[in-house]
């Protein structure tokens, strides 16, 4: 039975793709610090080690597990707090990756996984949608630091052999995504249509964004690790463009909404428009986006009407 790290498996997407690699008939073992990751997420049929990724001990997990894939999504996500506290955002980021590719090169892995992000290294993209071959000038400390690993992926490729695939994620969006957090305004808008509460939207709502349902990033994940490839980047998205307002009058059906949105001031660091070519995905890895905006948006609702106690 083959055997997959998934860090950051307690939180929004790696608990799905936990969940996938174990209905796949793997052994799953998480590594996550639940310090934005939910216990209620863990799939008990996955062993559990509660561990920040900075840890030193965490090349003595892998020694005891000996992992044939790693799928690494434990991050500092939040782009508002890399903006604010970018030594932060660098030590958990990069240093923290660092750590699990020392930890993965000792052991026999036959591919890292690592979850890259498509909505911040590229910047503000030079045309849309963009390609992995496109300029990487992340305009975010986020964007940078996610960046900067994908550098480490393919040294230690070249110098040691590990291969590597990175996934430049869209915006995903789904059941499990916090409604309270920072990120995620599929979640974040949910949460306040189904309270009744007033939703804010920053800056002029007329930003575009990629989203991606979260099964299909997962999805991706899982042919990662089976469909043989060459080490290397890709996109993930649907290589079209959704507005914020889009997002908001789209789930204001789903969900009954009656309130106007209020419009706030934009984000510092915020790309304006991105959406990602994801056809190198499709030919090597036969990824395609199957879940539409307005099916995936449904389901998210009915998570949260059982889920997060709101109606």
């Amino acid at each position: 039975m083959a055997k997959i790290v998934v860090t950051g498996g307690a939180g929004f997407i790696g608990s799905h793709v936990v969940d996938l690699f174990i209905a796949q008939g793997y052994e799953v073992v998480i590594v996550d610090d639940l310090s934005t990751g939910r216990a209620s997420n863990l799939n008990p049929a996955a062993k559990f080690y509660k561990m920040d990724i900075r840890d030193p001990k965490i090349r003595e997990v892998f020694e005891v597990e000996k992992p044939d894939f790693v799928s690494h999504h434990a991050a500092q996500m939040d782009v508002r707090r890399s903006v604010a506290q970018p030594l932060f955002d660098a030590d958990v980021n990069i240093l923290g990756s660092i750590n699990l590719i020392e930890a993965a090169k000792a052991v026999n892995l036959k591919r890292f996984i690592y979850i890259s992000t498509g909505g911040a290294v590229y910047g503000e993209p030079e045309r849309v949608p963009v390609e992995e071959t496109d300029p990487i000038n992340p305009i975010c400390q986020y964007g940078a630091s996610k960046h900067t690993v994908e550098h480490y992926l393919f040294m230690y490729h070249y110098n040691y052999g590990l291969k590597y695939t990175v996934l430049r994620y869209p915006n995903v969006f789904g059941p499990r995504q916090d409604p309270h957090g920072e990120a995620g305004v599929v979640a974040i808008f949910t949460g306040k249509m189904m309270a009744g509460e007033q939703v804010v939207i920053n800056g002029d709502g007329e930003q575009t964004r990629d989203f991606v349902y979260v099964g299909d990033c997962a999805r991706a994940n899982f042919l990662a690790a089976t469909v043989e490839h060459e080490p290397g980047i890709y996109n993930i998205g649907w290589g079209r463009p959704t507005s914020v307002n889009d997002i908001f009058s789209t789930l204001a059906k789903v969900t009954g909404y009656a309130l106007s949105a209020q419009y706030g001031p934009a984000k510092v660091g915020e790309t304006r428009h991105i959406y990602l070519n994801a056809a190198k995905a499709q030919k090597d890895l036969g990824w395609t986006p199957t879940i539409s905006l307005e099916e995936g948006l449904t389901k998210t609702v009915e998570y949260f009407k059982v889920a997060e106690k709101v109606a």
